[in-house]
């Protein structure tokens, strides 16, 4: 591999894996509405929001970090009056006082919040509009959690990109990868140019401690974490579960994401790290698993689509499995093998929104990455005629995209029915 493709790789790298404080979704919501009063110029006193339905699947229930609510309304206010549009994913990472003001807005404002689910646009697909008196801005992110494609004030275009939505790909870092490729590069790239991987170590392990200190969620990883006893499998499995069961019920701290996920990010950087400091890897070995786990979820997940049906746990978990593979000594051929057994063991999770639940999905996942690993180290596969595999390796990858990326969207469709026709508890069995 030469020096051009690997930097343009590590550029993609660097532009998946970043920064994110709270869940993504409810994210670009408020940074969709802190660019729209940035454009007003004051704060507004009405909100339209007109949103994908992955969007609004993904942001109506989850926690939003330092308010102890829940939801989209909170999100908006918080961009609306508080928000900081240049500080993109990290756009909710705001003081007290801040969060208090846009409580106070979003109680005075609670009937001035707009919401509707818009069709025949992007999966992702946010279109914001704040209004004072006769003046309006509207801000439109599609394609990415933080592409920009149409800011206007009175109908006047400040920007637009005529592309419609922001590209996966650009001069920087398109590059094609592949099952082969990512692992070439993941232990053959100098050390020195893949050692950044290592910063997503200290913010997603600071979020797991969060986690397994306090009472997020179902608390998932605690209770698992008391139930390991030192067992390697189970002590990695709790600490990188607390992660998220902190992330998504509004903890503060900002984790690592990867392909616009935190949920992602931290599955593909937790169960990595973990297993190698608990079996004494090198710590060359764990940059370069950190490399491969994060590199080969990216390669998935592109063709998956930024928003699926599908949870983005089963990309993430196609990475993890590829790591420990390699982490325990096996060559590429195993690592193909722990890749097909994934991808017959998880196609198929469905993402029903973002919600502090995730945590189980991502239990899920990771304990299956230890069995499919532990299958191809023993040289077990699923056989091609099985399911979704096929001898080629990118050809299996290649499948799991097809059923994320198109052969899910009914059910998508059928998803969001139900998550907004349900009945309240004082009416349940």
């Amino acid at each position: 591999m030469d020096t051009a493709e690997r930097q343009k790789i590590i550029a993609l790298i660097h532009r998946e894996v970043v920064l994110a404080t709270g869940c993504t979704e409810p994210v670009a919501v408020a940074l969709a509405a802190a660019k729209a009063r940035e454009t007003l110029g004051t704060v507004p006193d009405r909100v339209e929001l007109y949103l994908s339905k992955n969007i609004f699947k993904n942001a109506m229930g989850v926690g939003i970090p330092g308010t102890g609510m829940i939801g989209l309304p909170v999100a908006v206010a918080m961009g609306a009056v508080k928000g900081d549009a240049s500080r993109l994913l990290e756009v909710l990472d705001m003081g007290k006082d801040d969060i208090a003001v846009s409580k106070l807005w979003l109680e005075q404002h609670k009937d001035d919040i707009h919401i509707t689910v818009k069709d025949n646009v992007d999966k992702l697909y946010i279109e914001c509009v704040c209004s004072k008196d006769s003046d309006t801005a509207t801000a439109i992110i599609a394609g990415q959690h933080t592409c920009f494609v149409h800011v206007s004030k009175n109908g006047k275009v400040l920007y637009e990109n005529k592309a419609a939505t922001c590209s996966d790909s650009n001069d920087e870092c398109d590059v094609s990868l592949s099952a082969r490729k990512v692992y070439d590069f993941a232990t053959t790239a100098p050390l020195e140019e893949i050692d950044f991987i290592n910063d997503t170590v200290k913010y997603n392990i600071s979020a797991s401690d969060r986690g397994l200190a306090g009472d997020y969620g179902l608390t998932t990883g605690k209770l698992l974490m008391n139930m390991a006893h030192g067992d390697v499998v189970h002590t990695t499995v709790a600490k990188t579960v607390a992660a998220s069961d902190a992330r998504m019920d509004g903890c503060t701290v900002p984790v690592y994401s990867n392909s616009g996920s935190g949920n992602q990010g931290i599955a593909c950087t937790i169960p990595v790290y973990e297993y190698g400091k608990l079996k004494n890897c090198s710590d060359e070995t764990i940059t370069r698993g950190l490399i491969m786990s994060h590199l080969m979820s990216i390669y998935v997940k592109h063709g998956i689509g930024r928003l699926s049906a599908l949870c983005g746990v089963v990309n993430a978990s196609i990475g993890v499995t590829s790591a420990l593979t390699y982490m325990q000594g096996g060559d590429y051929k195993q690592i193909t093998f722990a890749i097909k057994n994934m991808i017959n063991t998880l196609t198929g999770m469905l993402c029903d929104g973002a919600k502090p639940s995730c945590a189980l999905k991502v239990a899920t996942g990771i304990y299956s990455a230890f069995v499919t690993a532990e299958l191809a180290l023993h040289t077990k596969v699923v056989d091609e005629t099985d399911g979704l595999s096929e001898a080629d390796t990118d050809r299996s990858i290649q499948n799991v995209c097809k059923i994320g990326k198109d052969g899910m969207n009914e059910t998508d469709d059928m998803i969001l029915e139900i998550m907004t026709n349900k009945k309240h508890s004082c009416s349940a069995d």
